[in-house]
């Protein structure tokens, strides 16, 4: 009778150990949220998928050349609460992305917010 809470003991640490994998979360520390930028383009792809929504989006950068740059979001759940819908940027949009870039200056950056060519807004865009 004593082996009985000892065994269903192991079994919730097992199982408690065995999902920790799934409730990992990575890092959002590569990019410099001290810093904003402000991405006007024309929207290549919206990507609706967990754990993070993506965009990208063409932008022309100086010297007249169209650079793909990578928007990471928020999550879909919450995102949907918020008004979001797996169609809210379609491919060929004219949008302006604010974000924050990335530390190493990479073509990407972390979602802020969004004004979209019919001057609706997403997220946080004053």
């Amino acid at each position: 009778m004593t082996r009985k809470p000892i065994i269903l003991s192991a079994v919730a640490l097992l199982a408690v150990g065995a999902s920790l994998p799934g409730i990992a979360h990575h890092s959002a520390n590569m990019f410099d949220r001290s810093q904003t930028i402000d991405l006007v383009g024309e929207v290549v792809e919206f990507q609706w998928t967990s754990p993070h929504i993506w965009i990208q989006i063409n932008v022309e950068n100086e010297a007249g050349v169209l650079e793909e740059w990578s928007i990471e979001g928020g999550v879909p759940n919450r995102l949907y609460r918020a008004g979001w819908r797996p169609n809210s940027f379609e491919p060929g949009d004219r949008v302006i992305i604010r974000g924050s870039p990335m530390r190493d200056g990479g073509k990407a950056a972390l979602f802020i917010g969004a004004k979209l060519d019919d001057g609706s807004t997403l997220g946080r865009f004053e």
